[in-house]
């Protein structure tokens, strides 16, 4: 599984015209699955996400994550963190995971992440998106449970 995380100071997704999932300040995830990622990459990340010490102390030091300054998720699928573009100009996505085992897994990367006492708003998986969202910093952070 990849993410990338972007910190923001808010965050949303809308879907035909309809605001489906909204935050404030908190992490905009983007949660990509492909064919070998199983429970243990789930809980991998859930945990790095969670614990990941990006929001600034009085010393304006990284050194509070989400949890800690009481922020919330935005999680939206993203078959598209495993195009590959080594060859040709038109990415080639074989390397996404089949629809039914990627939601499978960003499922239950985002009840990983509400058990943690998260906030967890979410896109809608497969659909079509708009996300819009303020990074704050700007910090993004690209996490594979892979490496």
């Amino acid at each position: 599984m990849k993410v990338v995380i972007q910190r923001c100071k808010n965050a949303q997704v809308t879907v035909n015209e309809e605001v489906v999932g909204r935050i404030g300040e908190g992490l905009m995830v983007l949660v990509g699955v492909t064919h070998e990622d199983e429970e243990k990459d789930v809980k991998y990340l859930a945990d790095k996400v969670a614990g990941l010490r990006i929001f600034e102390d009085e010393h304006e030091k990284m050194n509070f994550s989400v949890q800690d300054i009481g922020g919330a998720i935005l999680s939206v699928s993203q078959f598209t963190l495993y195009g590959d573009i080594r060859k040709g100009k038109r990415p080639n996505f074989m390397a996404a995971a089949k629809p039914d085992k990627a939601e499978m897994l960003y499922e239950a990367f985002n009840r990983e992440l509400a058990a943690k006492g998260l906030q967890v708003e979410t896109g809608v998986f497969g659909a079509m998106m708009d996300v819009s969202l303020t990074n704050w910093g700007p910090v993004t952070i690209i996490i594979d449970s892979r490496n």
